[in-house]
């Protein structure tokens, strides 16, 4: 098929302290949640000077992109927008239309199935596509939970951390999502959960051999207390760890593809933080960032578009994400 861009959309970050709540409101709109709460997360920002590190990772996401597709002779210009902060989303459609863009392809930095990572990412192409009159067709890329560029970068960044700890116990994070929009994940349910099974699987088997050990669990929990969310946490699977008898644990956050304030607050911060007071020797790997095989699977995935290219996956799961049945990933 013909297309002539292509277009980075992530969630976006704030840039500044006077950033940070509107950013937080935008993100929380239509819940309810009350600005008491907000404060509580806004704090979390102000250690890194409210600033979110996301946008500096999706602007070198992008040069090395683009670098890429232009070594490799794929003449696609380069777009970024973003679900809740500068570049919003709506602002950069509407500059590819003025720019005389047609039909795009959409890779979104996340790489997996569920409400928050895939179906929310569809509705706001299309609310951006009504908001701009003769905006150009959006066409969202694949899911690349298990594709070999996506395994291979996470796998270099788990060796990297193993290095000095080869028995470490390895263990790696997603975040969790309420446990209803779990069970509609995916066109049969519970796929959320199967898929980062799979990419954790993949990555331990590269680093430690077929059937390799590993523990999945989850983090950055926001929702109410009396609400069921994917368990367990990371900071209690530390504790449990500890009590026993492990020593030293290698955390690959395989759910995240770059080094944002999920990564560098709850698992750099609050995650070290509970493995010190345990006496736990605690390293966490690098994410998929810019390493060369993730942004080369990028390209892969824009090829498998233009050209036709074979679909590049490792896992037993399928390849998903390209076109999803309407009743696929509610928000329940």
């Amino acid at each position: 098929m013909s297309y002539d861009a292509f277009l980075l959309l992530s969630f976006g970050g704030p840039e500044r302290p006077d950033d940070v709540m509107p950013f937080l409101r935008n993100v929380t709109r239509g819940r309810g949640v009350p600005d008491s709460r907000l404060a509580v997360v806004a704090e979390h920002y102000q250690h890194f000077g409210g600033v979110s590190p996301i946008n500096a990772q999706n602007r070198a996401l992008l040069a090395a992109v683009e670098k890429d597709f232009a070594e490799h002779a794929v003449a696609l210009p380069v777009y970024w927008g973003n679900r809740n902060w500068h570049p919003f989303l709506a602002d950069t459609v509407r500059q590819m239309r003025d720019d005389g863009v047609r039909r795009t392809l959409v890779f979104t930095t996340s790489a997996t199935s569920s409400y928050s990572s895939c179906r929310q990412y569809r509705e706001n192409l299309l609310s951006a596509q009504s908001e701009v009159e003769g905006a150009p067709e959006l066409v969202k890329l694949r899911h690349y939970f298990d594709h070999p560029g996506f395994i291979e970068a996470n796998a270099d960044g788990v060796k990297e951390a193993l290095a000095d700890r080869p028995d470490a116990r390895l263990i790696f994070t997603a975040h969790s999502i309420p446990a209803r929009m779990e069970e509609v994940s995916g066109p049969t349910g519970r796929l959320y959960t199967r898929q980062q099974r799979e990419t954790a699987r993949l990555v331990a088997d590269a680093v430690r051999g077929p059937g390799a050990d590993f523990d999945l669990v989850w983090q950055s929990r926001s929702g109410p207390p009396q609400v069921p969310w994917l368990e367990p946490d990371i900071n209690d699977h530390l504790r449990a760890l500890a009590a026993g008898g492990v020593r030293s644990v290698v955390v690959s956050p395989t759910g995240f593809v770059s080094d944002h304030m999920e990564v560098e607050w709850d698992l750099d911060t609050e995650a070290r933080q509970t493995a010190d007071s345990l006496g736990l020797d605690f390293a966490r790997a690098a994410t998929a960032g810019t390493h060369p095989a993730f942004v080369a699977m990028i390209r892969e995935l824009v090829q498998e578009e233009i050209a036709g290219t074979p679909r590049a996956a490792l896992g037993t799961l399928g390849i998903c994400g390209r076109d999803c049945p309407e009743g696929c990933c509610l928000d329940r």
